[in-house]
């Protein structure tokens, strides 16, 4: 690996943090791709956009609770993911951690997550990042600045992903699409921003967030085009907190 990767002592330093287990999820992974492509109608193009090796910041659209778990089990290569601290609970939470997922306070900045997101990418790992942090329409028309941040400090290639139908139009954001449902992941191709040291400002972050998402909404309007399967649109009751 090469310094650039490798630098957990670039602020924010990463040097004092254990790496993520993840050892758990590589046989849960082998059994539930299998199972998803029996329960679903699942297609996935482009494939081979997906790099095999080297950080990655994934960066899918987002419908609905089937999002994570499908991508966790059908990428090529094992991921870390970013989850809502209050799923992390009890068993659940053990076991989520166990698994190489990372819980993170939506309350307030979370330096750890920050932290622990950096180091995964540090490593040479895949970290995936929903750029719209809530679930909704997919189609990236709100884009936060988190993947962005990451892509500035670590210099990470971001791989768009467009999910169609993970939530039927008018299906519920927390629940699950009937099986036997037509889905559609569309990878896009990886592209990268410029790497800036310490300190980064805000307004320069904000501005590469807004290029990230001019890409990613170009993506999944391809991907859509390319599929002709639509996106589902918003729901009233969406979740603003997911």
């Amino acid at each position: 690996m090469t310094a650039e990767v490798t630098g957990h002592k670039d602020l924010p330093r990463t040097d004092d943090l254990p790496a993520l287990p993840y050892r758990m999820a590589l046989p849960l992974r082998r059994a539930a791709r299998p199972y998803f492509r029996r329960k679903y109608e699942l297609t996935v193009l482009h494939e081979d956009r997906f790099p095999l090796t080297g950080p990655l910041l994934m960066a899918p659209n987002h419908l609905s609770l089937l999002d994570g778990p499908l991508l966790g089990a059908i990428a090529p290569r094992m991921l870390h993911q970013l989850g809502k601290i209050e799923v992390f609970g009890g068993l659940q939470g053990w076991f989520l951690r166990r698994v190489g997922q990372i819980p993170v306070d939506r309350s307030t900045y979370d330096v750890l997550a920050v932290r622990r997101s950096i180091k995964v990418l540090r490593d040479g790992r895949v970290l995936s990042v929903y750029p719209e942090g809530t679930r909704g329409p997919g189609d990236f028309s709100r884009i936060r600045t988190g993947v962005a941040y990451l892509a500035m400090v670590t210099g990470a290639p971001i791989l768009p992903v467009a999910l169609m139908g993970t939530r039927l139009p008018g299906g519920d954001v927390e629940g699950f699409p009937p099986a036997g449902s037509r889905i559609d992941v569309v990878y896009g191709e990886p592209f990268a921003v410029e790497r800036v040291p310490f300190p980064r400002r805000h307004s320069d972050v904000q501005a590469v967030a807004g290029q990230i998402g001019d890409v990613l909404r170009a993506h999944v309007k391809a991907a859509v085009d390319e599929t002709g399967h639509p996106l589902p649109g918003w729901r009233d009751q969406k979740d603003p907190d997911d």
